[in-house]
């Protein structure tokens, strides 16, 4: 309850409404800047002893820096919601059965499925409802149904909790809808280098300037050509398998999509197996991808097959013979005369002609 009042603050003092002081949290360990030195005791303290500070646990650090995240998540949405008021833009309630996704997805999480932040915003809406509304159009084709521009997460936390949606209607033609999802997902949770891959992929197909999918993603010429490329090379079943993977980054995106673009035949057989087996199903989707890398980066076990071995009727070698290459090569024994390998040099040239002409005919 006490995070909720200090949210509930912080947008009240971006609209300039006073806030109610929160009671002081109570703290487990000292702050750092309060904290002696490490080789100082405290007065009452033994002789002898030294004085360590107390640390955080990584659980009570990690729980800070999602508030913190969400605050600034909040309080970002919230000057958009007043810069929305002041133009004059009415915010209604919908019910979220009347609403579609936009035409074109950018994510590949689903819910909570790779998106533990989806369950904090629950939780935010849950305790202190919705504070900002969402953007969407009127259908084209369908009257009194919506299509989102963004916000899409907020949707899916309202059908969660079983709520209406607060929404802002406003017209968009395609090209202001793309544009505007685009510009939330970088200003809120930007997208990994996969879904903005495929977004940017989507997005071409259905044919929009590349000039305003950049703009869309806000990368340079040189970027969304990288994006292309991985999308283009790393089949799409395969990627949204793995999922986002966030920490996989474009490197290893890009070596994974040379690894197709080589044998896109082969590695699809490899990851085919590989993805409808359990320990992928059971692996989050940064595990998911390296398991899917290792996989087709491992070079397949060689066949090589030994040199067949040419004697002459007493059992002495005259020549090994190796079809392991991709040419058969013939190397004669050193103990051969020369005079006998001359002679061989000369039958394998009529051998050659012979079978050309007999080919031919």
């Amino acid at each position: 309850m006490m995070a909720a009042r200090d949210r509930k603050n912080s947008l009240k003092a971006l609209f300039g409404e006073p806030s109610m002081p929160a009671p002081a949290p109570e703290t487990k360990s000292q702050p750092a800047t309060a904290a002696p030195a490490a080789d100082t005791a405290p007065a009452n303290a033994p002789a002898g002893t030294s004085h360590q500070p107390q640390r955080a646990s990584s659980g009570a650090v990690k729980a800070m820096g999602l508030s913190l995240n969400n605050l600034s998540r909040e309080a970002d949405e919230a000057r958009a919601l007043r810069e929305a008021v002041e133009q004059g833009e009415r915010i209604v309630d919908l019910d979220p059965a009347r609403i579609v996704s936009s035409f074109v997805s950018d994510r590949l999480s689903e819910g909570e499925e790779h998106d533990p932040e989806f369950l904090s915003l629950v939780e935010s809406m849950r305790e202190s409802g919705q504070q900002v509304p969402i953007l969407v159009r009127p259908h084209a084709e369908e009257a009194g149904r919506f299509q989102v521009a963004y916000g899409h997460r907020r949707l899916k936390a309202a059908i969660r909790l079983g709520r209406p949606v607060k929404a802002i209607v406003r017209a968009l033609s395609d090209d202001e809808l793309v544009l505007a999802q685009g510009k939330e997902n970088a200003e809120r949770r930007n997208l990994s280098f996969i879904e903005r891959a495929l977004f940017a992929k989507l997005l071409t197909e259905r044919g929009f300037d590349r000039k305003l999918v950049g703009e869309a993603l806000t990368v340079q010429k040189s970027e969304l050509s990288r994006l292309l490329q991985v999308a283009d090379a790393v089949p799409t079943r395969f990627a949204r398998a793995v999922g986002p993977a966030p920490k996989a980054g474009r490197e290893r995106w890009m070596a994974l999509a040379e690894i197709f673009e080589k044998d896109v035949g082969a590695e699809s057989d490899k990851a085919a197996d590989l993805i409808h087996s359990d320990a992928f199903k059971a692996a989050d989707t940064d595990k998911r991808f390296q398991l899917l890398f290792t996989r087709l980066k491992k070079k397949p076990v060689s066949t090589k097959s030994e040199p067949k071995t040419i004697r002459a009727a007493d059992g002495a070698v005259i020549a090994h013979l190796d079809h392991s290459g991709k040419s058969a090569k013939l190397a004669f024994s050193s103990t051969l005369a020369p005079e006998f390998v001359d002679r061989i040099e000369g039958l394998i040239i009529e051998e050659y002609a012979r079978f050309a002409k007999d080919k031919e005919g």
